[in-house]
């Protein structure tokens, strides 16, 4: 069988195809309208061509044109009836609207018109209602029929509800009832109100008067009319079981609509007021669609099924029994569509099937009508045969458009529904957008469409960038609707894609193209933190991406957006957290989003912080040395307690001061405890967890043990004398908790060891120390030291060695001999004396050592101080470092014990050889001439022996090339020097040292520029007055200006540059000009690391200026050693650099003038 066209939604295509009429509104089924206003009957309908419109009242055909109160909008089927000056009940009854073009007619609903009521109440005259308290009572309301029901309250005068409640409540019909009355129910104003919906009107019921009497009042009043007697006793109605007010009897049914709302109702009287309860035999109340209300007098059931028909019992019950009703519920159906029928869209010669399928209880009937008329009432049609439920075509012809309505009904409601059979002839139509881009992520499905329309159904086919041959293979699948699916996309499988629609009237084809991404994954996903409160915390969330798709990253808390707080920040690729509080705990979740795809990745944050005080704590099996003690532990705040610390106070010894006692660990809650005697202790415990420790716990209460002797002695027991015959016993006293009881004391006692076999012995309190008179200087002594109280004394004490006090030594060492080892260096030694002499404790030997003068012939003007070497422990000789070389020296040797220095040993003196000499003091160059230089020198101020004469060295610097090197001898007492026959303009570099037999001491080195020729020097004054050479002079420097800033290019883009390039751009610190005045270089300094030479740029603070380049000297060299060519620039391990152009003499930062730029043309 054919399968029916869907016609597309496109309204331009819809407007082209020709379409039997379709309803698409109308006003309901049953249509209540308030009087007051107009009455707009609604029906609505398309097709193409639009279709007219006509009506039935009650069953015959409604001329609207013949009515002046109705008219009909245009282009639409809605009745407009004006009931001005007419009553709208004259419009009440049952309309239908039809829809009629050349292909069809549609039928609307019967459409029940009726006008809404809201009737007035009538009149009646209420008498008072005298009740005995504890009886029951209904007031009843009974209100007015209205269209729709109105909607009932009771209220009092002041329009106050009146409180309702398991004793008092409304039934589902609006009647009030009691229970059971109190005195407190009595008042006048029992009003009912009813309020009618549509016409938003409400009315009221006569007030309702009730009297509640109590015994004594009912006994009043009734015995002015039975003589005084007592007709009702002096009690209330009694106590009594429930028993049902509504519903009445035992048992009770029910008839419900599927899809209505079920309510029952159990409302009992009696006292106690009795409670309700619900339940349904055999099976148990769906809670998703059932509720209690009124106080659990009505059970409601919405949205009913065919499952809620059963047996339902109510149960009434106070202490006195219970009482039960049964509700048998019956739920029947109007009809409802199991599969409701649909448009049929056919080509010529088609077959297709229009099914109507509905349901309900009873079975409805179906009625098969076609355009508005009983099927078998119209014309026989070959093509067409209805069969039940369905109604079949086939073999169907241009001209068969027609609308067929299925009408399903029983006693409980009908179904109407139009369905229309259209037969078209259609070339196809591509309705997918041309050139439609579709995005996906690799190893996805794609999806391209290829929605089409034609009559008959189009055939689909794909090709791919303009290929021949069609899609196929299994990672290809081709839908019913045209569109291509293709599975577990890759990047080659982008690109242009065809989709061609055919069927036998022509063919269509339309380019779609296919881009496939790369998926979106986080890379760094963010941690799980454990973080202290009040700390912050980052969480980082980096993903990866196609380069052509726009993130969007959103941070979830707990699955729901961040809360609007300040402290939390989202950065670029992190949400930061600052100042952590319980509250920030959760799971935060990173999501990363593009317009296809998504990645996400949550981490927990859990924020501790220091745990609580434990609580509660308990003292138990309580005795004299120990006790045990328990606690609750407080809350750990997500980090687990790793211990608990257990504090005492002494109040009765140290009392506000507390102590460790013992740890236990986390796990534990209790604690066996080792108590001293003559203690009041309280106990507090502290919880210990990674963040730190908790407060202290409160405190316990006070626990306090017996007193006892002593346990222990007194600790650090030592004995030594600060008198060559006395001798210092002491020791660290107990404290109050180790003295175990009052009257704490000591025994000191002492006996000469070896010497003397009995014990010396004294007891005193309060000290920590005893002196013993008369002793010998420094002998062993046997010392203990018990502690006792009033209870007893300490166990047996050790016994400790101590020595009486020492004397100063009475002996000097002999034998005193130097060995010199070196110019610096010399060892000495010396006899150890005998340890009878030291008289104490031997601490070691002091060497006192003195420089008296230089052997270079005179006493050294300033004495120098005495210097002194302290050897320890029994040594026997010993080493002077740091001696002046060519010096004469004198020492001796004294012992050291704990008192003091013995008497010195005889004096020694010795002499150290000769060494190197130092530096010259200064070494300067003067009368510089075309061809020569004087050199003059200071000698240094460190011979270290006698001058044997200078070596001087020198040779040429030009560029970076040095020449050859030159060495003269000269005399010691020489200090100046002039050289011949030197080049002129030319530098040369110096260095002078002095000799000793010893050998050669360090250079000191100056370079210095022969002066230029007097007659070249006045040929170049005249050339720079020339125009031709300033031109070129001003041409060369444009040069070197395009030069320089092709090299600041290339240098802040990061290439390679020569170092020629860097050193033109700093200035040298090195050069030392000439001075103006007399033409003489700048003083020598032989600290050229540290001080600038005269004539350099240095900074009034004294520090040379950095340049902008972090390039230095060293790393052009070999480290330290700087060399420097004729004209002060440096030499390093390069080659290749041109000289400067400068004269000797002129390195200022001003530009070069004319007569130095000539110089390089000399």
């Amino acid at each position: 069988m054919t399968t029916a066209l869907e016609v597309p939604l496109d309204s331009k295509i819809r407007e082209e195809l020709p379409q039997p009429p379709t309803i698409t509104q109308q006003s309901p089924k049953n249509y209540i309208v308030d009087p007051r206003e107009n009455i707009v009957i609604r029906c609505e309908a398309k097709g193409k061509p639009q279709p007219r419109f006509s009506w039935t009242r009650n069953g015959t055909h409604f001329d609207v044109e013949k009515d002046p109160k109705v008219t009909m909008r245009p282009g639409s089927g809605t009745l407009l009836i004006d009931i001005s000056g007419e009553k709208a009940e004259a419009y009440e009854g049952v309309y239908q609207c039809m829809a009629t073009n050349e292909h069809g007619t549609a039928l609307s609903n019967n459409m029940v018109i009726r006008q809404s009521r809201s009737p007035l109440w009538s009149k009646e005259r209420n008498e008072p209602v005298l009740v005995q308290e504890g009886a029951p009572l209904v007031l009843q309301c009974r209100p007015p029929a209205g269209l729709p029901p109105p909607v009932i309250f009771w209220m009092d005068n002041n329009f106050q509800r009146l409180r309702q409640d398991e004793r008092v409540s409304q039934a589902l019909n609006g009647d009030l009832y009691f229970s059971n009355l109190k005195v407190q129910d009595t008042r006048s104003d029992y009003i009912c109100y009813a309020r009618f919906p549509h016409t938003q009107t409400i009315q009221q019921k006569q007030p309702i008067t009730v009297k509640v009497l109590s015994m004594d009042a009912i006994n009043e009043t009734m015995a002015a009319f039975l003589n005084d007697t007592d007709f009702f006793g002096d009690s209330p109605v009694g106590e009594r079981r429930p028993s049902f007010v509504v519903p009445t009897g035992a048992s009770s049914s029910k008839m419900v609509l599927r899809g209505d709302v079920l309510e029952m109702e159990c409302i009992a009287e009696g006292l106690p007021t009795p409670s309700i309860t619900w339940r349904k035999e055999g099976g148990d109340l769906d809670s998703s669609r059932t509720s209690f209300k009124n106080f659990h007098k009505t059970l409601r059931i919405v949205s009913v099924t065919e499952a809620d028909a059963g047996v339902y019992r109510c149960t009434a019950s106070n202490h006195l029994g219970s009482v039960h009703h049964v509700i048998t519920v019956t739920v029947r159906a109007a009809p409802y569509w199991v599969k409701a029928p649909k448009n049929l869209v056919l080509s010529p010669k088609e077959t297709g099937v229009i099914t109507c399928q509905a349901t309900g209880d009873p079975k409805p009937d179906i009625t098969w009508l076609i355009n508005g008329i009983l099927i078998a009432n119209a014309p026989e049609d070959p093509s067409r045969k209805v069969e039940g439920d369905s109604l079949t075509f086939t073999d169907v012809q241009t001209g068969s458009s027609a609308v067929y309505q299925c009408n399903a009904s029983n006693e409980y409601g009908y179904l109407l529904a139009n369905s229309f059979i259209n037969v078209l002839a259609e070339p196809p139509r591509i309705l997918t957008a041309p050139d439609k881009v579709y995005q996906v992520i690799t190893n996805t499905a794609a999806f391209l469409d290829c929605a089409s329309f034609g009559s008959p159904v189009p055939k689909i086919t794909w090709f791919k960038d303009g290929q021949n041959s069609a899609l196929a293979g299994d990672r290809y699948e081709m839908h019913e609707n045209g569109t291509l699916e293709i599975r577990a996309v890759l990047k080659l499988n982008s690109g242009r894609y065809t989709c061609m629609a055919m069927n036998a009237l022509g063919n269509r084809e339309n380019h779609v193209y296919l881009e496939v991404k790369e998926p979106t994954r986080i890379l760094m996903q963010p941690e799980y933190k454990v973080v202290q409160r009040n700390r912050d915390v980052v969480f980082e969330c980096k993903a990866k991406h196609d380069p052509t798709l726009v993130t969007v990253m959103t941070w979830l808390k707990d699955n729901e957006e961040l809360p609007e707080d300040e402290r939390l920040m989202v950065g670029a690729d992190s949400l930061t957290i600052n100042d952590v509080t319980e509250g920030d705990e959760g799971t935060y979740t990173c999501i990363v989003n593009t317009t296809l795809d998504q990645d996400s990745a949550s981490a927990r944050l859990t924020v501790v912080e220091q745990p609580d005080p434990p609580k509660d704590l308990e003292l138990t099996d309580q005795r004299e040395r120990s006790v045990q003690l328990t606690w609750i532990p407080g809350d750990d705040h997500n980090s687990p307690i790793r211990k608990f610390i257990i504090q005492y106070e002494d109040a009765l010894h140290h009392p506000g001061i507390w102590k460790n006692l013992t740890e236990v660990p986390g796990t534990k809650t209790t604690a066996y405890l080792k108590l001293s005697p003559y203690v009041s202790y309280t106990f507090r415990v502290l919880a210990v967890n990674e963040v730190g420790f908790s407060k202290p716990s409160t405190p316990s209460r006070q626990y306090i043990t017996k007193p006892a002797a002593p346990d222990e002695n007194p600790s650090e027991v030592q004995g030594a004398g600060n008198e060559h015959n006395n001798l210092i016993i002491s020791w660290k006293p107990l404290t109050g908790f180790q003295s175990n009881g009052p009257g704490l004391q000591y025994n000191v006692s002492w006996r000469q060891k070896d010497v003397e076999k009995d014990w010396t012995s004294v007891t005193v309190a309060n000290v920590s120390k005893f002196v013993v008179s008369g002793t010998p200087t420094f002998v062993p002594y046997e010392l203990m030291v018990r502690a006792l109280n009033d209870f007893g004394s300490a166990p047996e004490p050790r016994v400790v060695i101590g020595y009486s006090g020492e004397d100063l030594p009475t002996a000097a060492p002999d034998g005193v001999q130097v060995l010199v080892q070196s110019s610096t260096l010399a060892e000495v030694r010396w006899e150890p004396i005998p340890l009878r002499t030291v008289r104490g404790r031997l601490n070691g030997y002091n060497v006192y050592y003195w420089k008296e003068r230089s052997l270079h012939g005179h006493h050294t003007k300033h004495h120098k101080e005495q210097r002194v070497l302290t050897f320890s422990g029994n040594r026997t000789h010993g080493k002077l470092p740091g001696l002046e070389p060519f010096s004469r020296y004198a020492l001796n040797v004294r012992v050291v014990n704990g008192k003091g220095e013995g008497p010195a040993s005889s004096r020694q003196q010795f002499e150290t050889p000769e060494g190197v000499p130092g530096l010259p003091v200064f070494l300067e160059v003067i009368k510089p001439t075309l061809d020569s230089l004087t050199l003059e020198w200071g000698p240094p101020s460190e011979r270290n022996g006698i001058l044997t004469g200078y070596t001087l060295k020198y040779q040429t610097l030009n560029g970076t090339e040095l020449g050859q090197l030159k060495e003269i001898s000269l005399d010691s007492n020489q200090t100046t020097v002039t050289l011949l026959n030197l080049k002129y303009s030319t530098r040369y570099r110096f260095s002078l040292s002095a000799n000793t037999a010893k050998g050669e001491g360090p250079a000191a080195t100056r370079e210095a520029v022969t002066i230029v020729d007097e007659a070249m020097a006045s040929r170049q004054v005249d050339i720079a007055t020339q125009g031709w050479f300033i031109g070129l002079m001003c041409a060369i420097a444009l040069l070197i200006l395009v030069l320089l800033i092709v090299c600041f290019i290339r240098r802040n883009k990061g290439g390679k540059y020569p170092v020629k390039e860097k050193e033109d751009a700093h200035a040298d610190p090195e050069i030392q000009p000439m001075k103006d005045d007399d033409g003489t270089f700048g003083e020598y300094s032989d600290t050229e690391d540290h001080k600038p030479l005269k004539g350099s740029r240095t900074p009034s603070n004294g520090t040379v200026k950095k340049d902008d380049s972090d390039d230095s000297l060293v790393d052009y060299g070999e480290g330290g050693d700087v060399q420097f060519n004729e004209d002060g620039s440096f030499i390093g391990q390069y080659s290749g650099r041109k000289e400067r152009d400068t004269a000797e003499g002129n390195e200022s930062s001003e530009a070069p003038s004319p007569v130095n730029a000539m110089n390089s043309f000399v």
